[in-house]
């Protein structure tokens, strides 16, 4: 079924735009996901060769991601540069603090600034959108330190907005799963490492290589994996011999004990010991 753009929405891609053409140059962080994506593809469309999109590859970040986000700006013709970016060498974030986004988000930022300025380009923004204002996101207090813009907030896009203009525009991401660095899957203040990051990296992509769509595979004490799925998805997980084999795969690749979360996938469920007031 088409999606109809209604006014209002018709109101905030223009606004999009025109913010977009008044920054005449922008470096973006570009992860591949459903915001950064719909940003690359509206700037490239406005501003041509003053885009620039920049993706940082680390152990935080995994292969499928990146291999996405290569192959679409290859489709629009956008230029790409891929830079390291590796948060475990960060001064305090593999010791997975409550504020650890700042920590990562301010290197990536100045990283990013560093590609802007050698390539001549006025600014360097993000994928935050509107909703992204009522979340728990340490990284903000990173981009307005360092000047960062963020379009999609500017023109006041919800993440409902941008998939319905991501699907509009025929952007392969506008019904992609949400994403989040592999991080976010330990719990605030157990240290990050190597090898959690890759054991949860290959549960999840062995989760979705089942056929799941949306999945988290959180970390906790004493090798403990939580896996959250889509709350559509959990009847086809309660079957004996899918059980069978995701148990056996988990167990092979480190795990101790198998749980899955009767609540279901959703964003952020590791803030909840915050009791934030958001």
């Amino acid at each position: 079924m088409d999606i109809i753009i209604d006014e209002t929405l018709q109101e905030k891609y223009e606004k999009l735009k025109n913010y977009i053409k008044s920054l005449g140059s922008l470096a973006i962080a570009y992860s591949g996901g459903v915001d950064s994506t719909f940003l690359v593809k509206v700037a490239y469309d406005v501003l041509g060769d003053r885009v620039i999109a920049v993706t940082a590859t680390s152990s935080t970040y995994p292969k499928r991601e990146l291999n996405d986000a290569i192959t679409f700006i290859k489709q629009i013709g956008a230029k790409h540069i891929v830079i390291e970016s590796e948060e475990l060498e960060i001064e305090g974030f593999n010791k997975n603090p409550v504020d650890r986004c700042y920590y990562c988000k301010k290197e990536l930022f100045e990283k990013i600034w560093k590609v802007a300025k050698a390539h001549g380009i006025e600014y360097v923004a993000d994928g935050s959108n509107f909703d992204d204002l009522n979340d728990f996101r340490p990284g903000m207090k990173a981009a307005c330190e360092l000047n960062v813009v963020s379009p999609l907030k500017v023109a006041g896009l919800t993440k409902e907005d941008i998939r319905k203009l991501s699907k509009e525009l025929g952007l392969p991401t506008w019904d992609k799963p949400a994403f989040a660095c592999l991080s976010s899957r330990i719990p605030y203040g157990e240290r990050i490492t190597k090898e959690k990051l890759s054991m949860i990296e290959k549960a999840e992509e062995y989760l979705l290589g089942l056929g799941f769509k949306q999945v988290r595979v959180r970390y906790h004490q004493d090798k403990l994996a939580r896996i959250e799925i889509g709350k559509d998805e959990m009847e086809k997980f309660l079957d004996i011999k899918l059980i069978e084999s995701v148990r056996n795969k988990f167990k092979e690749l480190g795990f101790l004990y198998i749980t899955l979360d009767l609540e279901g996938y959703r964003t952020g469920s590791m803030n909840l010991s915050l009791n934030l007031n958001l």
